[in-house]
């Protein structure tokens, strides 16, 4: 589907961002359609191999790019005079940087006062640790999650992937387009900020919900699930499947199924909580079961009576599922250097959209196009020129004429 027909396009986001977080929120509004202009700094170092690797490019995909110094005040003068017709302004940096620059919400408010002004930071705005800086996996164990996170006795374990970083940039992604209806019915804009750790405790949910209604403390369960019984991973024939059947229809349906006559008569096994209470005796007993069955039998044996019990996939395995191929999850990009490339679409199916078989386009180069926006924006070549060549805008073959 044409960029310019998707639900978005009409807004114009001046993306800030650096790391993780922040691309992730407005990878939500270039997916969708906004004109998303990357504004990037004049870095000097391994640039082109950063920016060519799988990360970079499933990250920033769908965006044009901008190298401008904003430390200069010719190139702050350029920021501001899109700013005045931007739409969202997103960054992440540490919470002074922005201020330090003169690109904070209160001086693009004075400019535009429509503006959606979108922040991430590690701990908060303000407060004790406002200043400190954060990567994903100081906020993983600051939050508990890794405390949570292995098996019990072996120590706090981090997730796999950049949780707190995705979930950061996904609730700013939901928070921006929050704000824009809201500037839909008044008009206005207004500043939308989150945190790793704010987002990482919210994703804690049930854990935290336990400490904060009752005082409990969570602590490890492996791969078992935390309050339900039998729910987590069990061996096969030939590996391993997670399966879960705790409820009391589930646990029936399991315990026909696999003709367990003793496991279903055992009084300890009656009830939600006596499952829990006895979960370690529980495990051994089913696993006993499950082992005797080849993942793949299992897993349409209990789907067929409607227990949930599936794979344990390397990644490769999960992208060449028959189900993941069926969703087409993967849309190609093309890029000047790479070629054809496949990336991750996004997940949000929407009915009276299409997702399409291609990217818009790949992540840019640096400064790709610089000169283009620069004259979108009615600047004259011999402004144009002077900015290139005082290298405070960067183009991506370095070229000084517009």
């Amino acid at each position: 589907m044409d960029q310019q027909s998707l639900p978005l396009a009409k807004y114009t986001v001046l993306d800030l961002t650096i790391a993780r977080a922040g691309p992730t929120a407005v990878r939500l509004l270039s997916d969708w359609g906004a004109d998303v202009i990357r504004i990037e700094s004049p870095v000097i170092g391994d640039i082109a191999g950063k920016r060519h690797g799988s990360d970079s490019q499933n990250l920033h995909r769908n965006k044009r790019s901008l190298c401008l110094d904003l430390k200069a005040d010719a190139g702050r003068q350029v920021f501001m005079d899109l700013a005045r017709t931007a739409d969202v302004v997103v960054e992440n940096f540490r919470v002074d940087v922005k201020h330090r620059l003169g690109v904070d919400y209160a001086a693009l408010k004075k400019i535009n006062p429509r503006i959606i002004y979108a922040s991430i930071s590690g701990f908060g705005q303000r407060g004790p640790y406002s200043r400190r800086p954060a990567v994903d996996q100081v906020i993983q164990g600051s939050s508990g999650l890794m405390s949570i996170t292995g098996e019990p006795g072996r120590g706090p374990m981090r997730a796999g992937i950049a949780v707190s970083d995705t979930s950061a940039g996904m609730f700013l992604g939901q928070g921006i387009l929050l704000a824009l209806l809201h500037r839909e019915h008044t008009g206005e804009g207004q500043w939308v900020h989150t945190s790793l750790l704010e987002s990482m405790l919210c994703k804690l949910d049930f854990q935290a919900a336990r400490y904060t209604m009752s005082g409990e403390v969570p602590s490890q369960a492996g791969n078992n699930h935390p309050t339900l019984s039998p729910m987590g991973v069990f061996d096969s024939a030939d590996g391993r499947v997670n399966l879960a059947a705790s409820t009391d229809k589930m646990f029936r349906a399991f315990c026909e199924i696999m003709q367990a006559d003793e496991l279903a008569a055992n009084a300890d096994y009656e009830t939600v909580a006596g499952r829990l209470t006895h979960r370690e005796a529980l495990w051994h007993q089913v696993n006993l079961l499950t082992r005797q069955h080849a993942t793949r039998d299992l897993v349409e044996l209990l789907n067929s009576v409607g227990i949930p019990c599936g794979p344990i996939n390397t990644i490769e395995q999960a992208f060449e599922d028959e189900q993941v191929k069926f969703l087409a999850l993967t849309k190609q990009a093309s890029h000047a250097k790479l070629g054809k490339i496949d990336l991750i679409r996004s997940p949000i199916n929407l009915s009276r959209y299409s997702h399409g078989a291609k990217f818009d386009r790949a992540g840019p180069e640096l400064g790709e196009h610089s000169i283009e926006i620069l004259k979108q924006l009615d600047y004259s070549d011999e402004r144009i020129e002077a900015l290139v060549r005082d290298r405070t805008v960067i183009t991506v073959d370095g070229a000084t004429k517009a």
